[in-house]
């Protein structure tokens, strides 16, 4: 319990639950509906404390149904960190100045897909989506790189997912990054090389047009895979 001014008068407001991060902070994680004003009043008088117990940086996870409870933080200072499907991360700087908190992600991770037999044939597709659906234009199996997978094993999930081939992982032959790829963040794209180990090409019905190899007539140089990157 904590002491606070309430229009005049001195109340004793119940704290929020926290726990101590690893740089001087505290995390709380909502997880009980409250009314709006009594949440507003556990927060004022918890910051109040932390405060005085130097503590520096908040943050607070509140889960979507209780969405509601964001607005008495913004009004208390807290701004918008990141967000993922079930819930909102909220974020607090109690000393003066500048903060120090760690800014949210700021790049994606995607493979293009190198797909090469032993005849110098590679896996090509065209797909149904995209700024190349409708050209007839041929590419390399591409895809984004999914939370908590390595680089490999998503290159690998990608080919089979669309043209159900069994690949192992060679090695990454280039890299590059690019900017305000997707809602303003950089992203940062692999070329890996992958060999063959099943060759039965059925295509993935919901994005992928249509799928083949095609005799690779010339190596592909880092300069031109950078350049052209998941465009081509």
């Amino acid at each position: 319990m904590e002491q606070v001014l309430v229009e005049n008068e001195v109340q004793q407001v119940k704290l929020l639950d926290s726990v101590n991060d690893d740089h001087g902070g505290v995390i709380v994680e909502l997880s009980e509906a409250m009314d709006l004003k009594v949440f507003a009043l556990m927060l004022k008088a918890s910051i109040a404390l932390w405060r005085s117990q130097g503590k520096r940086g908040v943050w607070i996870k509140i889960p979507i149904e209780l969405i509601n409870l964001a607005e008495a933080a913004v009004k208390e200072g807290f701004w918008f960190h990141h967000a993922e499907p079930k819930y909102l991360m909220l974020a607090f700087w109690i000393p003066e100045g500048a903060h120090t908190l760690p800014a949210n992600a700021s790049h994606c991770v995607s493979i293009v897909a190198f797909v090469m037999n032993n005849k110098r044939e590679v896996l090509v597709v065209q797909e149904k989506c995209g700024i190349f659906r409708g050209t007839g234009r041929w590419k390399f199996p591409t895809g984004g790189v999914d939370e908590g997978e390595d680089i490999c094993a998503g290159a690998i999930r990608e080919v089979k997912e669309e043209t159900a081939i069994d690949t192992e992982f060679v090695e990454v032959l280039a890299f590059w990054q690019s900017h305000k790829s997707f809602f303003e963040k950089s992203n940062l794209h692999f070329v890996c090389m992958l060999r063959p180990l099943s060759f039965d090409i059925q295509k993935q019905e919901s994005e992928i047009e249509d799928a083949q190899v095609t005799f690779c007539q010339r190596s592909f140089s880092n300069t031109k895979v950078m350049s052209k990157g998941a465009e081509d």
